[in-house]
């Protein structure tokens, strides 16, 4: 599918991600065509909420993959996916729940990574995965302002489904009327009843995959396992507190080597993350959330030039 010219031209801002780091600008792919290696920056029009909601649904239209190699382009908040692999709704030890929504598509590392965490999951008798948001079939900017997910290496996976419900019965149209429940109660802080043991093993598992950079989880998860874990456990770093995520975690990947135009965040800090979780239970990290929202509703970032040929191109 082809997108028109003055479409393409108006590709531009969207609202910034929530992510630990404000570093998500892009450059070129030297593996993309030289076309949308050399293409001129988007242009950066007024930043109001339609043009937003516009360009965020030209990403959404596109229904295949953009063709060539895969190349993961930009940062996870601004950027997008070229060569994607799509999840299908159900395979080996995994569940696509509203796949209504098309953002199950990712890098092949992401497949990888999913591959590998539903073979340990099936190996210690967990659960199958609930797969949630993957990216849109060329990444990019969602409708439902879910701003990161652009580059196909992030995937937010349910923590647990409700008791009395079992993997077997998820088919349509339950997939996607489903409501997942929450690990953590947000005006407590306290755990739930589906905090358990299956959920701690299987968060563990995806934080020991190698390909992984960081998962986010609700603070009072963070702030629960550095109460059960020993303090040196490794993995426990990659782990980092984020408001809500109290229904699912969100997986991130590290920048694949096949993609050299692709953003990384900056490197976690060294330790487990443990001494620092108190503040999140502040009123100082609620005022934070508050302003960082504020900002982030009016804060226009540029897509790199890479991504007006992903759009642009045609179907496979």
């Amino acid at each position: 599918m082809r997108i028109p010219a003055l479409a393409l031209l108006a590709l531009v801002t969207l609202t910034s991600a929530t992510s630990e780091s404000a570093a998500q600008a892009g450059a070129p792919d030297a593996g993309v065509p030289d076309a949308a290696a050399t293409a001129p920056p988007f242009p950066l029009p007024p930043a109001d909420t339609r043009t937003t909601a516009q360009i965020a649904a030209l990403w959404n239209r596109q229904r295949t993959p953009a063709p060539g190699p895969a190349r993961a382009i930009g940062g996870t908040a601004a950027g997008c996916l070229q060569g994607a692999e799509a999840l299908g709704l159900r395979g080996p030890g995994y569940v696509l729940i509203r796949p209504s929504r098309r953002r199950g598509f990712g890098h092949p590392a992401m497949m990888a990574f999913l591959r590998r965490l539903a073979a340990a999951a099936k190996q210690k008798r967990l659960p199958p995965l609930l797969v949630g948001d993957i990216s849109q079939a060329r990444g990019g900017p969602t409708p439902s302002g879910h701003r990161s997910h652009q580059s196909g290496l992030d995937v937010d996976l349910f923590y647990a489904l409700p008791h009395g419900v079992n993997a077997t019965q998820l088919v349509a149209p339950l997939t996607e009327t489903i409501v997942l429940p929450p690990v953590v109660d947000l005006h407590t802080h306290k755990m739930t009843r589906y905090w358990t043991e299956a959920v701690r093993t299987l968060i563990e598992q995806a934080a020991r995959d190698s390909a992984v950079d960081r998962i986010f989880v609700n603070p009072a998860i963070k702030r629960q396992l550095c109460h059960e874990l020993p303090r040196d456990t490794a993995w426990l770093g990659r782990l980092r507190p984020w408001w809500a995520h109290h229904d699912h975690f969100h997986v991130r990947l590290a920048c694949p080597t096949d993609s050299p135009a692709c953003v990384p965040q900056d490197p976690i800090p060294p330790g487990d993350g443990c001494t620092a979780i108190d503040w999140w239970f502040t009123t100082d990290s609620q005022s934070t959330q508050t302003k960082k929202q504020q900002v982030e509703a009016t804060k226009a970032i540029e897509l790199p030039p890479a991504c007006k040929a992903v759009l642009g191109a045609p179907s496979r």
